[in-house]
């Protein structure tokens, strides 16, 4: 039985692991937005977002800020958010750094301090897999979006290996005891259950989404040879809220 206290200790135990992961991650993403990642990542998001208007997006699970730099270069006013206090930390220094805006918070995904309706669209990559309830991040995510918005989810189905430095793309400053550690956290996590993305597929289309899925594009944003990649194929989710 899952209680207020055990998800309360996950939810601790999550954050914590990406504090220590905040300034190795940030590295490959700044090495992704200054090769020729950046433009591909660019090219997949802003064909289904709207064009020729200024857009307020969410970026959930923001991390270093990879997405929030990429659509505030564009135009886009940003907000992004993340658990990790340290991911925030080097989200602001690399936006700082590239003379970006954005603004950024540390909240729960699942409960967002944003009123019903606030965005035009919900980005997110490499979060969902993470959440002790992804059920109800995805209720959240409908709820700040606008009618008519987009939720774009980047992910991969983790739940049926366990993470070692010859498939999770880590420099040597990650340890095998914090992929242990990635190893047993994605463990107690209920969405680990589940086959995905099918299952988010139709958790989404309930929840009232149109949705379109890519099993893998991991060959057009995986282009430089310079960034370290995980092997898990990475998909992607474009849900539109009728």
């Amino acid at each position: 039985m899952t209680t207020k206290s055990n998800i309360e200790n996950i939810e601790r135990r999550i954050e914590k692991y990406w504090d220590s992961r905040s300034a190795d991650l940030s590295r490959i993403r700044r090495l992704e937005l200054e090769g020729v990642n950046a433009a591909n990542w660019r090219e997949i998001l802003t064909q289904d977002l709207p064009a020729d208007k200024i857009l307020k997006i969410l970026d959930v699970g923001t991390g270093a800020g990879f997405f929030a730099a990429i659509l505030s270069k564009l135009g886009h006013k940003v907000t992004g958010v993340d658990t990790s206090a340290g991911m925030i930390d080097e989200a602001k220094k690399n936006l700082r750094e590239l003379k970006l805006d954005a603004e950024f918070f540390k909240m729960d995904a699942q409960a967002l301090n944003f009123a019903d309706e606030s965005f035009d669209a919900v980005v997110t990559r490499n979060l969902t897999w993470t959440l002790p309830d992804a059920m109800q991040g995805y209720r959240e995510w409908k709820r700040v979006l606008k009618s008519g918005g987009v939720l774009i989810n980047f992910d991969s189905d983790y739940g049926g290996r366990n993470f070692t430095r010859d498939n999770s793309g880590v420099d040597d400053e990650v340890t095998d005891k914090m992929l242990d550690e990635c190893t047993a956290i994605k463990n107690s996590l209920r969405i680990s259950t589940h086959t995905r993305p099918m299952w988010d597929v139709e958790f989404l289309q309930k929840l009232g989404f149109t949705v379109q899925c890519d099993f893998d594009i991991s060959a057009k944003v995986h282009a430089d040879k310079n960034v370290p990649y995980d092997s898990t194929p990475l998909f992607k989710i474009c849900a539109t809220l009728i």
